[in-house]
């Protein structure tokens, strides 16, 4: 490891202000930052630790949405009785990211500011219609992801929480690497006021994505038989060693097909 400063503000102020720093980088679980740092890999010149900012933690429900701040644990959304009564297929969703380390030091912000593209939470927020709340402005879903690991974050800017609507029902299944738990194709599927919502990750050549064969299939029909009406092209899909395009094509139909089961 090389040398570098390391801060620990314990105010939304502080932690924006030192991001200011040339080639600074906030610390939120550390899951992606700490280990490329360590591959040399990423240089930053200083680490702004957030876990002493109140700003960025808490859960709970305003009206018609769920709000969990950025600094959440994924253990926490595991076992918040207040996202369970909510939205419980985002405590299922915490549930089944990583191993037992990583949900007890990862958290939401950390996961959804690192924008990977095989990563649970990015599907839960696209297909929920997710506000991402930074400490500059709020962005939606739909605008904020932008790639592979590239979202609408400028410099300095710092997400503080985010609001999901809450659905009439929703449900996330994932094909899961059985080392890393990453999903090789993971579908969140959720129906709203305003209809049903399918979001991909793990597949994707641009990352996360909605399903809009799916999406019109389910909402002609919700229920499991109603996804066998849609074709789910394997354009624009993944094909690496662990599963080709075609194959992760099939598994998208039949994730949904286990989400919509599962919802109910």
């Amino acid at each position: 490891m090389y040398a570098f400063e390391y801060h620990r503000p314990n105010t939304l102020s502080g932690a924006t202000a030192g991001l200011e720093k040339e080639e600074a980088k906030a610390l939120a679980g550390g899951m992606t930052l700490l280990p490329t740092m360590k591959q040399r890999l990423a240089a930053p010149s200083a680490l702004i630790e957030l876990k002493d900012v109140p700003e960025l933690k808490g859960i709970s429900r305003d009206g018609d949405n769920l709000v969990i701040g950025a600094m959440t644990r994924h253990v926490e959304v595991t076992g918040s009785p207040v996202v369970k009564s909510a939205v419980p297929a985002l405590a299922k969703l915490a549930a089944g990211i990583g191993d037992a380390h990583v949900r007890n030091r990862g958290t939401i912000g950390g996961s959804l500011a690192n924008n990977d593209p095989a990563a649970d939470y990015p599907a839960a927020a696209l297909a929920l219609g997710a506000t991402i709340v930074t400490s500059k402005r709020r962005i939606g879903a739909e605008d904020y992801f932008k790639g592979l690991f590239e979202t609408a974050l400028e410099p300095g800017e710092l997400i503080t929480q985010v609001s999901f609507p809450v659905p009439q029902k929703a449900a996330y299944m994932k094909f899961a690497n059985p080392a890393s738990r990453y999903a090789l194709v993971g579908v969140f599927v959720a129906k709203t006021a305003g209809g049903v919502r399918v979001a991909v990750t793990g597949a994707g050549e641009n990352g996360v994505f909605r399903s809009q064969p799916l999406e019109a299939a389910l909402n002609a029909n919700f229920s499991p038989a109603g996804a066998d009406g849609a074709s789910v092209p394997a354009s624009g899909l993944n094909s690496d060693i662990h599963a080709d395009a075609d194959y992760r094509a099939h598994l998208i139909k039949v994730m949904a097909k286990r989400a919509v089961e599962a919802a109910g």
